[in-house]
């Protein structure tokens, strides 16, 4: 496979294998106590025009965290943090991709958690062949920025998302 600096290259029309992508997180509970985790994505579709523009989106069952803690994931699922129940998804939105680096390029977009939708920019890096394609970004979000601040107001609670998302091409 090759790093996909021509995107162009690459038009049509892409979808998600979930059974090869991974999405894992890094983050601190009580503002020492590293805890680690995993999301699983469901779903995601992803067009590359002619120009090589992008478009896409990645949607992760906010049901699947898992921590290896069964009491800390039921805690994350309840009302007062991810509120499933309410908001079983997050989704990310890309609307367009600027290249970056020779093999990364930037994708803008909307991401969606807790009912709270941002504007985001992932910085990720592709690498593609003429029917898969991996997308893979590695991120810093202050989860507070989304209404999840379970923990005292005003800190900022930082978490470390890396995706590694599979994509085939339909």
């Amino acid at each position: 496979m090759e790093p996909a600096a021509n995107l162009s290259a690459f038009a049509g029309s892409w979808t998600l294998d979930p059974s090869r992508t991974s999405i894992a997180f890094h983050t601190k509970a009580l503002w020492l106590l590293p805890v680690t985790g995993t999301f699983q994505a469901v779903q995601g579709t992803g067009t590359v025009s002619d120009d090589g523009s992008i478009t896409g989106t990645l949607v992760v069952d906010a049901t699947s965290v898992n921590t290896k803690n069964s009491k800390r994931d039921a805690h994350l699922r309840a009302a007062d943090f991810f509120d499933v129940q309410t908001y079983p998804a997050i989704t990310f939105t890309a609307t367009e991709a600027r290249h970056a680096a020779s093999e990364h390029i930037h994708l803008d977009g909307d991401l969606t958690v807790h009912g709270q939708t941002r504007p985001l920019t992932v910085a990720a890096h592709i690498v593609a062949t003429d029917c898969t394609a991996t997308v893979t970004a590695n991120l810093h979000l202050d989860r507070s920025n989304w209404g999840l601040t379970y923990t005292k107001k005003g800190s900022r609670l930082a978490t470390r998302i890396v995706i590694d998302a599979h994509f085939v091409k339909s």
